[in-house]
């Protein structure tokens, strides 16, 4: 049975790979993907619509994709922060539940804890807790590492840790492992592939994101 999915937060690097795979993907007929800004040329499978305050979701949705976040800076202050990669994932989440959708899948980072003194992990840590509570039928927490891929926006800090991450990617080994980089198109890969085989509520990590990458089928 193919199925009908929603994806948010698709003009971000993982969403954007996200959403290519799944134009592409024979287990998906249609996708439906919200952005800040609506992007040319969009695959024929992918239909969009504008992220607002009173999002609608369709009841005959299956799959929900939640690709949403952004920096402190960005941002401008904590509240801004957390209204985005907090109250609006777990508003969205909310309201895909009630319309019926059965998996979830959102990007959560490496090293979310409720009780962490860092704010952006604290941040984390608490929406992952706070998804876990719904009633889905698959609820995956995904935990990307450092993000590898090509970004529109300019990211001082991320160019600079991908920058030393590419010289020092060889001491990442055994306990370090889990904080090699990873490319966006593995995640949207095993995003998928997740949405599509597993159950019960999950968190995955780095390294596994990479595995599960690796064995996926269009």
């Amino acid at each position: 049975m193919t199925r009908n999915a929603i994806v948010f937060g698709g003009s971000g690097l993982v969403g954007k790979a996200l959403i290519k795979l799944l134009s592409e993907n024979r287990n998906y007929t249609k996708v439906i993907a919200y952005f800040r800004h609506k992007p040319e040329n969009l695959p024929v499978k992918i239909q969009s619509k504008p992220i607002t305050d009173d999002v609608t979701i369709n009841p005959q949705v299956d799959d929900v994709f939640i690709c949403l976040g952004t920096t402190m800076r960005k941002a401008g202050s904590k509240d801004a922060f957390r209204k985005v990669d907090f109250e609006m994932v777990v508003e969205l989440a909310e309201k895909a539940q009630r319309a019926r959708a059965q998996r979830l899948v959102v990007i959560s980072s490496i090293g979310a804890n409720p009780k962490s003194r860092n704010f952006y992990l604290r941040t984390k840590g608490q929406l992952e807790e706070k998804v876990k509570q719904l009633n889905y039928e698959l609820c995956a927490i995904i935990r990307p590492s450092l993000l590898l891929g090509h970004r529109n926006e300019f990211r001082l800090g991320e160019r600079l840790s991908i920058w030393l991450y590419r010289i020092f990617r060889f001491t990442f080994v055994g306990p370090l492992r889990r904080y090699r980089g990873i490319d966006a198109t593995d995640v949207a890969k095993a995003m998928i592939s997740l949405a599509l085989s597993a159950k019960g509520c999950i968190t995955v990590e780095s390294e596994t994101l990479k595995q599960i990458a690796e064995v996926y089928h269009a």
